[in-house]
C-alpha cells in the first residue's frame, strides 16, 4: 500500500513546491493539465488499450462494482444539482468525483500488490475510458456550451474534437482486433503516454497553491465533505452489499469488486474541470482527501475481506 501512495504524494509535492516557488510561471497549472488532456492522457489510453488486450473477469463482480458506482455517482450529481443548486457543468464534476476511482496510476498497484493480477481493474479503466468518459466529456460539452447556438451538433460531434475520446475508441478497437501499433510509433506513444501521471500530478501540486485574485475559486468544505463521505466509504459499502448479498460473490472476485470501489477519486476529475474551465478547486480537495483516506480503507477493506 504504501509503495502505491507514496509517487503519488510525492509527485504533488514537487508540484506544490514549483508552484510555490513560481519556477513554472503563474499559468504553469493551466498549460499543464491542457498537456495532459490534450496529449499525455490520450497516448497513455492508446497505449494500455492496444498492448493489454482486455479480457473480462466474472460478470457479476463487474455488474456489483458498475451499479455502486452509478448509484453513487448519481447521488453525487443530484447533490449537487438540488442541494447546492450548482450550474450544469459542476454538477458533472461533483458525479464524477464521487464515483471515477483511480483505476491507472493506483488501481493497477494496488491489485497487484493484494490480489497478484490487475485483470479486474483493466475492465473496470475500459468501462471508465469507453464507456463514462464518453458521457461526462458530452455532459461537460453541452454544459460550455447551453446557452449558445448549435450545441446538439456540438454534443455530436464531441468524438470527432475530444483526444481522450478518440483515443478510447481507437485503444478498443485495436485492442479487440490484437491489432498492435508499429514498434516505432508505438515505443513513441508509449513514452509520450508515460507523461501522462506525473504530468497530472505535478499539476494537481501546483493547484493546491493559492492564487491571488481568484475569488472564484473559493473552498467549499461542506461539499467536499459529502463527496469524500460517498465515494470513500459509501461507494465500496454499497459495492459489498450487491458483491456479496446480491450477487452470492465470495474469494477473490468480491475482493478485486470492493477493493476497486474503494479506491479514491481520480486525478482525471480534476483534468476535466480544468479543461473545461470549471472550478478545480472542488475537484482537488476530493482528490486529495480521498486519497489520504483511502490509505486506511483499502487497508482495512483487504484485511477484512482476505
Amino acid at each position: 500500500m504504501l509503495a502505491a501512495f507514496v509517487p503519488i504524494w510525492a509527485l504533488t509535492a514537487v508540484g506544490y513546491a514549483a508552484g510555490r516557488s513560481k519556477v513554472l510561471g503563474p499559468a504553469a497549472v493551466d498549460v499543464l493539465g491542457r498537456f495532459v488532456f490534450y496529449v499525455a492522457m490520450p497516448a497513455a489510453l492508446l497505449n494500455t488499450l492496444t498492448r493489454q488486450p482486455i479480457g473480462g473477469p466474472a460478470g457479476k463482480a463487474v455488474a456489483a462494482f458498475s451499479i455502486a458506482t452509478l448509484v453513487i455517482g448519481g447521488a453525487g450529481f443530484c447533490a449537487a444539482r438540488w442541494v447546492f443548486k450548482r450550474p450544469l457543468a459542476e454538477q458533472t464534476i461533483a458525479g464524477m468525483a464521487c464515483g471515477y476511482v483511480n483505476a491507472g496510476n493506483l488501481g493497477i498497484p494496488v491489485m497487484v500488490q493484494v490480489l497478484g493480477n490487475a485483470g479486474f481493474i483493466a475492465v473496470v479503466l475500459l468501462i471508465q475510458t469507453s464507456i463514462l468518459t464518453p458521457l461526462i466529456l458530452g455532459t461537460l460539452d453541452v454544459a460550455q456550451s447551453e446557452h449558445a447556438t448549435g450545441r446538439w451538433r456540438r454534443l455530436l460531434t464531441v468524438p470527432l474534437r475530444s483526444p481522450v475520446m478518440l483515443a478510447c475508441l481507437a485503444g478498443v478497437v485495436l485492442g479487440a482486433a490484437h491489432v498492435h501499433l508499429p514498434r516505432l510509433v508505438g515505443d513513441a506513444v508509449a513514452l509520450l503516454g508515460n507523461a501522462a501521471v506525473p504530468s497530472a500530478l505535478v499539476a494537481l501540486g501546483l493547484s493546491l497553491v493559492p492564487r491571488q485574485g481568484n475569488d472564484g475559486e473559493a473552498r467549499r468544505p461542506v461539499e467536499v465533505a459529502l463527496a469524500v463521505l460517498l465515494k470513500s466509504l459509501l461507494q465500496p459499502l454499497l459495492c459489498f452489499v450487491l458483491a456479496r448479498l446480491v450477487f452470492g460473490l465470495t474469494g477473490p472476485a468480491l475482493v478485486a469488486a470492493v477493493l476497486c470501489a474503494a479506491l479514491p477519486t481520480a486525478q482525471n476529475t480534476f483534468v476535466f474541470a480544468r479543461a473545461y474551465a470549471v472550478d478545480g478547486t472542488f475537484a482537488r480537495d476530493v482528490i486529495v482527501a480521498s486519497t489520504g483516506l483511502s490509505m486506511a480503507t483499502l487497508t482495512i477493506a483487504a484485511t477484512l475481506l482476505l
